[in-house]
């Protein structure tokens, strides 16, 4: 089995026609259910939050068949995923989209997690904190995207889980959990 990385890349990987959008409906709707479970899975493992069409993403090409993905299939493939609301495009020309391998829903419930399993609970960290303090290491929050984390953020406060406070700049913005 091939691998990118520590990541172990599935068999159709290999299956050059799977790199060419397929003309036939239903074995197109497989082949996209394919894509969207590789680009996913990919994604959560390697921790990246952020795909460009244009850019150098190690699943969009295949030297060992020399085969890479059309812009055309980059597009439906990463379009398709923002329809089942685990992406969200960032422009009109769909040239970057932010993954949500998890819904920010399901963050918030992450956040929520991690501050009862930590005793943080009535506590204040900084935004950048909860991104990357020690307590952080190791987990799913650990480097998370920032517009991801203020997204989840922003949600547990309208439900009154947190207060979100600004600071002097982006680096002090502070969160004060009331869980």
């Amino acid at each position: 089995m091939q691998k990118l990385g520590d990541f172990k890349l599935p068999q159709f990987f290999n299956y050059p026609p799977y790199f060419t959008l397929q003309p036939v409906r239903d074995t197109r709707e497989k082949q996209i259910q394919l894509w969207k479970e590789l680009i996913l899975d990919y994604c959560k493992s390697q921790k990246v939050f952020l795909i460009g069409v244009e850019d150098d993403f190690p699943l969009f090409s295949n030297s060992s068949i020399d085969r890479t993905l059309s812009h055309e299939a980059r597009e439906t493939f990463l379009s398709a995923i923002v329809g089942e609301g685990r992406a969200e495009w960032l422009d009109k020309g769909h040239r970057k989209c932010l993954i949500l391998w998890h819904r920010i829903q399901d963050w918030a419930d992450i956040i929520l997690k991690f501050v009862r399993e930590n005793g943080l609970e009535d506590s204040v960290m900084t935004v950048e904190e909860i991104r990357s303090g020690s307590e952080s290491l190791g987990t799913e929050l650990e480097g998370i995207d920032r517009t991801i984390l203020m997204r989840a953020l922003k949600l547990l406060e309208n439900k009154g889980k947190l207060a979100l406070f600004k600071g002097t700049s982006a680096d002090d913005e502070g969160v004060k959990f009331s869980v």
